[in-house]
């Protein structure tokens, strides 16, 4: 008889109160999707090159884990108050009728393991569809191929969902039903008064929302005017300006709110102003939940939108130029290269000749140090000459400096990156007599080539034995090995009479670049063709390079910050919506004897359903239009920062992501203002029946 009477209290509670079920479903699919982040394919595939940043990251996620237990216990802990808060004369009835106050205990305790194992049940097959899903998908996109997926079920993941899941929720009953089954009979059965305003006269209120509006301005232009680098102070200058003025402006915005009614009672008719006053009296009495829910949607997008950024960041502009790089004598590589088993996983192979220009050096006084038979003057005075001339800034200054350097620079033959152009479908370079091209591999700095480009279009120039050399108008920044053999700042990409004739080891190559045939890459995918192909390398003492451990590195970055990022903004937004649905409904709760007043009035069920509608949109509305717009200086603040995108990043890519993101967004706003409005109408439905009369 118990237990069925637990499992009915269960029932109601699920069905009463899907939007906190709802949100602990949600919990325990993040649960699972964090703590099974190590068995999904491509940490799998990171583990076999990135071992050590791997580990680092595995450590990171129990302390993300327990930030999101921290989180969801006061989520938990207030939904659950709500809950008990409605059932308080049932506990008096039950007090009444001779239950013992252990029974009550463990009633409720009871109640909440029965939901917990509900939720459980439901929300892990959830997330292992959605890890599959989202494993199957990364394999795809970053070429492991679905040859390479394997279908994971961690248990150690699962064992920490639960235990953590349940003693979440096992302790904030704890303490509730604790201080409820210690409560006398007619203290649950006492009916709750009304909890009284905090008075704050005009004045006041107008200058909090004065004040709180100015300090919001003030972190807006701190942050798209100041911060240009992750300078902790202008952070936590930001964050003391945007959150204290989050909280002041929602402390003032009753008397706004207020003043707004007044102007527009007199041409409007029926529940206008009981509705009005509602949300007035609402934000008076819940203006900390509100800006902490507004604060929570702040850091959600913001999270949401560094995920992004940082995915379509990084791997958007890494253009695949090469698979391997390969160190020995040609007759040792075109033996391996050429032999059955490599030649047809093969598209082209060539010689990269890359070399140091062999130049004079001199001292500060100008003196020669060198005098070699071979060795030129070099001199970069006309690009510097041209990059004088753009605006001065710090960043400016600085390549000036460095491009000041009279050491001869790196040389690639122009036969050798027009192979590598062609191999990637790029058009190939055509040097004229007395040009040169200009290359770097610092494509990700924005502001570094938006200088380097603006120079070039001034007509920038090198100087070679007193010569000039022409620098052609683009830079050029595809690389020329497949990993870290070599990483040039600066390079020049000169003819092959003019690479002979300045290098002294022109005849040998620096490596070796091999291209994997396109139909081999497509049809097992490329990690697993690099893979394949490594097994025909390894053993023939021959060293190289892969494209693999770039990928990897890439790959690692993308993961721990736009995984993470996005799980926690994810999670800020679920506690956030079930922050601002619990409270508005636990005050329409606390005013329910107003509701019952305007039946007896002669007011019908549907005007009060109406009304209620339009305060719930309005509760949300007054906390969601604080966080978007703050959220919008949040984010153009990040992206002109710290988070630049590189330069050759797909700008449509990003506009499409941001998009779809912003339109699931709105959809879960939807849904969660659904959920509410369904609640709130069910318990004024349930008025006309019991109370009414």
């Amino acid at each position: 008889m118990f237990f069925k009477h637990v499992r009915r209290n269960a029932a109601k509670y699920r069905k009463n109160n899907g939007l906190f079920f709802s949100s602990l479903v949600v919990a325990i699919v993040a649960f699972y999707t964090l703590l099974s982040l190590g068995d999904q394919d491509v940490m799998r595939f990171l583990k076999t090159i990135e071992s050590d940043a791997v580990s680092k990251l595995m450590l990171l996620v129990p302390v993300v884990y327990m930030i999101s237990l921290f989180f969801v216990f006061f989520l938990v802990y207030f939904a659950y108050r709500y809950q008990l808060d409605n059932r308080k004369k049932e506990f008096g009835l039950y007090l009444m009728l001779g239950m013992k106050r252990s029974t009550l205990f463990a009633m409720l305790m009871s109640e909440t393991i029965w939901n917990s194992l509900i939720s459980i049940l439901i929300g892990l097959p959830i997330s292992l569809l959605l890890t599959e899903g989202i494993s199957l998908a990364t394999a795809k996109l970053v070429g492991l191929g679905i040859i390479g997926h394997r279908i994971s079920f961690s248990i150690s993941a699962v064992l920490g969902t639960v235990v953590g899941f349940i003693a979440v929720q096992m302790i904030a009953m704890l303490f509730l039903s604790t201080s409820f089954s210690r409560k006398e009979p007619m203290e649950l059965l006492r009916s709750d008064s009304p909890e009284k305003q905090v008075p704050l006269s005009t004045k006041k209120g107008w200058l909090c929302f004065g004040v709180g509006l100015m300090f919001l301005i003030l972190a807006y232009v701190v942050g798209v005017t100041m911060l240009r680098s992750f300078d902790f102070n202008i952070v936590m200058l930001i964050i003391i300006l945007g959150g204290g003025g989050t909280f002041i402006l929602y402390r003032g915005m009753g008397v706004f709110i207020g003043h707004n009614i007044q102007q527009k009672s007199p041409m409007r008719s029926g529940l206008f102003t009981f509705t009005g006053r509602q949300i007035q009296e609402n934000v008076i009495h819940q203006y900390k939940a509100l800006a902490i829910s507004s604060l929570l949607l702040v850091m959600a997008l913001a999270c949401v939108s560094f995920g992004i950024g940082v995915a379509s960041g990084r791997g958007s502009t890494e253009v695949r130029t090469v698979d391997f790089s390969i160190d020995g004598s040609e007759q040792e590589v075109r033996r391996v290269l050429d032999s059955e088993a490599s030649k047809s996983m093969i598209d082209v192979y060539y010689p990269m000749f890359l070399s140091r220009m062999n130049t004079n050096l001199y001292d500060n006084t100008g003196a020669a140090l060198t005098s070699e038979p071979n060795a030129h003057d070099f001199s970069w005075a006309g690009l510097n000459s041209a990059l004088a001339k753009l605006p001065e800034t710090d960043l400016r200054n600085n390549m000036i400096e460095n491009f000041s350097d009279r050491t001869g620079p790196y040389l690639i033959s122009e036969t050798s990156y027009n192979e590598l152009l062609q191999a990637i479908g790029k058009e190939q370079i055509q040097l004229k007599m007395n040009q040169v091209a200009l290359y770097t591999s610092m494509k990700d700095s924005g502001d570094f080539m938006n200088i380097l480009n603006g120079a070039l279009e001034l007509g920038a120039y090198i100087e070679v034995d007193g010569q000039k050399y022409e620098l052609l108008s683009s830079v050029y920044y595809d690389n020329v090995v497949a990993d870290r053999k070599i990483t040039l700042s600066s390079a020049l990409i000169v003819s092959d009479e003019d690479y002979r004739n300045w290098v002294s080891d022109a005849s040998t190559p620096f490596c070796w670049n091999v291209v994997l045939n396109h139909k081999v890459v497509n049809e097992k995918g490329l990690m697993q063709a690099i893979q394949l192909m490594e097994q025909n390398i390894m053993g023939t003492g021959l060293e190289y390079e892969s494209y693999i451990s770039g990928i990897g590195r890439n790959l690692f970055y993308t993961v721990a910050a736009s995984y993470l990022t996005i799980y926690l903004g994810v999670l800020f937004m679920v506690i956030a919506n079930t922050v601002i649905g619990l409270k508005y409904l636990m005050q329409q709760r606390a005013n329910k004897h107003r509701y019952i007043t305007l039946l007896m009035l002669g007011a019908n069920v549907n005007e009060l359903r109406k009304s209620a509608r339009s305060q719930i949109r309005l509760f949300f509305a007054l906390t969601l239009s604080v966080a978007v717009c703050s959220s919008i200086f949040a984010i153009w603040s990040m992206f002109t920062s710290f988070l630049k995108l590189p330069v050759g990043t797909s700008m449509s890519k990003v506009v499409v992501i941001a998009g779809i993101s912003a339109i699931l967004f709105v959809v879960i706003e939807c849904i969660y203002i659904h959920i509410v409005e369904h609640a709130s109408s069910r318990e004024i439905q349930a008025l006309r029946v019991t109370d009414r009369g």
